[in-house]
């Protein structure tokens, strides 16, 4: 009888992206707009076979549930359950309805505007490439409030200023190098991404230093010379934000158009 962590492994093996949300359970794959693999594999800072598949992917409700009594805004599912932490052959799926990721984009959701980056994968592209051609309605320099303070909070768990977070920490990073490298590594990412966002209006996927950050996950450098780097670049995007080409905020109006403009059509069809 296959051992648990075999079966993950061959749950993963050959699977498509939509094999894998077959498998979840979701029940509407043909109303998904946008699908894409996300985590250090979409940064560029995976290393090996050490991390977790993680899909996530956007749908437009059916009407009843985006105007009914009952909507379904988000799904979520993983191998893992809620007891453990993530292992390398487990799969996680996290779906947002179009309405709920627009609100999370609008607030300025660092993994929500990730979205707008990513290609999509497996379905056709054509209503999501409509919703990146209209990126710039997503954008504001209030945005770099929740990037900072993301990253700020993956520094402060390195320094023990705040707790582990849901899972805990990452034993095999912090008992080989002495710190969980892997948090340093995306608190430095989301800074980076952060200054090219205020400076350009964009988020470059892979990241374009996904050398240095490949270095960092891996131990090359110190803690000491992580925290030196980022308050250096925290430094630079308080500088970015005050000379931010973005509006102060984003137009809910246009984002409200727009999302009710896609549903329309797609229902259309």
């Amino acid at each position: 009888m296959k051992s648990v962590a075999s079966r993950r492994r061959d749950l993963k093996k050959n699977r498509s992206l939509l094999d894998l949300i077959a498998l979840s359970g979701f029940e509407r794959p043909l109303d998904l707009i946008h699908l894409f693999v996300g985590g250090s594999e979409l940064h560029g800072a995976k290393v090996g076979q050490t991390d977790d598949t993680d899909l996530y992917g956007v749908y437009i409700e059916p009407p009843e549930q985006a105007l009914g009594l009952e909507p379904r805004d988000h799904f979520v599912w993983s191998t893992a359950g809620d007891d453990r932490r993530n292992g390398p052959d487990d799969v996680d799926v996290t779906l947002y309805s179009l309405r709920k990721w627009a609100g999370m984009a609008a607030k300025g959701n660092a993994t929500a505007l990730h979205f707008l980056f990513a290609a999509p994968k497996e379905i056709s592209p054509a209503t999501w490439e409509r919703v990146q051609s209209h990126a710039d309605v997503f954008l504001s320099r209030n945005s770099a409030k929740q990037f900072l303070g993301f990253a700020g909070d993956q520094f402060k768990r390195l320094t023990g200023e705040k707790g582990s977070g849901k899972k805990g920490q990452r034993p095999e990073y912090i008992g080989k190098y002495g710190y969980d490298t892997k948090a340093a590594m995306h608190g430095l990412r989301l800074l980076y991404e952060c200054l090219e966002l205020m400076t350009h209006k964009r988020i470059t996927l892979p990241r374009p230093e996904k050398e240095l950050l490949i270095e960092v996950r891996s131990g090359a450098w110190t803690l000491e010379r992580v925290l030196r780097q980022a308050r250096q670049l925290e430094a630079e995007v308080k500088e970015a934000v005050a000379n931010s080409p973005l509006p102060e905020r984003v137009d809910k109006t246009a984002i409200s158009k727009l999302a009710a403009q896609l549903h329309l059509e797609f229902w259309h069809r």
